[in-house]
């Protein structure tokens, strides 16, 4: 499950990236709304945990523009006690639910998962390309009928490009995204585990799915 967590104090953006990554979800993050629109736009997320007071364009602007484009990603706005009405104006404006701040973490999460499961049987729960499949409930790779073990780490990674298939992934936003799973923290990290998936994914297929766009990054897709 892949969250966006919106919070301009940075403490408590940090504090909630990292207990929600380590409760296994896949999270990024930004700290205005000008960002986050930037990555709503681009990836494709489950939830996003949006803070109404937030600069550059406030939560409320954001939850009206993610709706306007016809995005039903689900919508968790955080808000402060005394505000009612902006409460109301963010459910009226298709927020799923809202928590008030302060609030504790455990309440969070089960509000997250509270959300997650109204949207369960509209969570791609197989990715595919080529012959290669990703059975994210069971963790299961497979190459044809052939299975394919993977560390943790390597599964991660792989089912993060997964989602992301045709969309070029700089070293650096992999890194981001790593650094999620207690990934050793030395510059060529991205550069070593995608050896590892090609030598186990790509090695004796004619069909390579893993590239290198020079100067850019990496990408999962078939080449024409």
């Amino acid at each position: 499950m892949k969250i966006l967590v919106v919070e301009d104090q940075n403490e408590l953006r940090n504090i909630l990236k990292k207990r929600l990554s380590e409760n296994g979800y896949v999270v990024d993050d930004a700290g205005d709304g000008e960002v986050a629109l930037d990555l709503i736009e681009y990836y494709k997320y489950d939830l996003v945990v949006l803070d109404i007071m937030i600069p550059k364009m406030n939560g409320l602007e954001l939850l009206k523009r993610i709706r306007s484009d016809k995005n039903s990603t689900k919508v968790l706005l955080l808000t402060a006690k005394d505000s009612v009405q902006d409460r109301v104006i963010g459910l009226d404006l298709g927020a799923d639910d809202y928590l008030v701040k302060p609030f504790a973490f455990e309440e969070l999460q089960a509000r997250i998962r509270s959300l997650l499961r109204r949207t369960e049987t509209e969570i791609q729960r197989i990715l595919t390309l080529a012959d290669l499949t990703v059975n994210r409930t069971l963790k299961l790779v497979k190459r044809g009928d052939k299975e394919i073990k993977l560390t943790k780490k390597e599964y991660l990674l792989l089912e993060y490009l997964m989602l992301n298939k045709d969309i070029v992934m700089s070293r650096e936003r992999l890194e981001s995204v790593s650094s999620n799973y207690d990934y050793e923290g030395y510059s060529n990290v991205i550069d070593v585990y995608i050896r590892f998936l090609r030598k186990k994914i790509d090695e004796n297929h004619d069909v390579k799915l893993i590239h290198t766009i020079r100067g850019f990054g990496y990408v999962m897709m078939v080449e024409e």
